[in-house]
């Protein structure tokens, strides 16, 4: 970690990335209904403070689109950006839309494929990273669970939803914080 880091997550320099949580390949992951709950409720949060998100979808053909619950949460935010490549930034239109933010909160499946690949990319790109690890899965807990260890190893921050949308608030007695409170009870 550079000298300049900080170890907060300040919300004006941060983006979002909601990493291939699609229709034909949500139902084959561990605990999908868990982490799919903790992600709309992370999405919610993220709308509440004004977190620009971005939206991934691997080979749409395939695997459909984003799974509808997280369309709906998503509303004006759902511009999906379709990739080929397993890391974000990988892909040339994603990359693009990624580049300038320091900290990037990364969610979504498969854990161990995509979602590390581009954690990895964007740490050797001199990147802030978080990893929400209660807002991705594999369809396998053992290749989840060592990509975390990895992506930690790494240099990612691991957090958990709650975690990051408090931080991200940063005080209470706010309308935000009234609206984060109510998102995770």
């Amino acid at each position: 970690m550079s000298q300049q880091q900080k170890h907060r997550i300040d919300r004006d320099a941060c983006t979002a990335v909601i990493i291939d949580v699609q229709e034909r390949l949500l139902p084959h992951i561990d605990e999908h209904d868990r982490m799919l709950a903790n992600l709309t409720r992370l999405v919610a949060g993220f709308q509440a403070l004004n977190i620009p998100m971005v939206v991934s979808e691997q080979y749409t053909k395939g695997l459909g689109l984003t799974v509808p619950v997280l369309r709906t949460e998503l509303g004006e935010s759902y511009a999906p950006l379709e990739k080929m490549s397993f890391s974000c930034l990988d892909d040339e239109a994603l990359s693009e839309r990624l580049s300038g933010e320091h900290t990037l909160i990364v969610t979504g499946i498969e854990t161990h494929v995509c979602v590390q690949q581009t954690v990895l990319d964007a740490l050797d790109a001199g990147r802030h990273v978080v990893v929400v690890a209660d807002c991705v899965s594999s369809r396998d807990i053992r290749d989840r669970d060592t990509a975390l260890a990895r992506m930690r190893q790494a240099g990612a921050v691991i957090t958990s939803y709650e975690a990051i949308l408090f931080e991200l608030c940063r005080v209470s007695g706010t309308a935000e914080f009234k609206t984060i409170s109510s998102i995770v009870k």
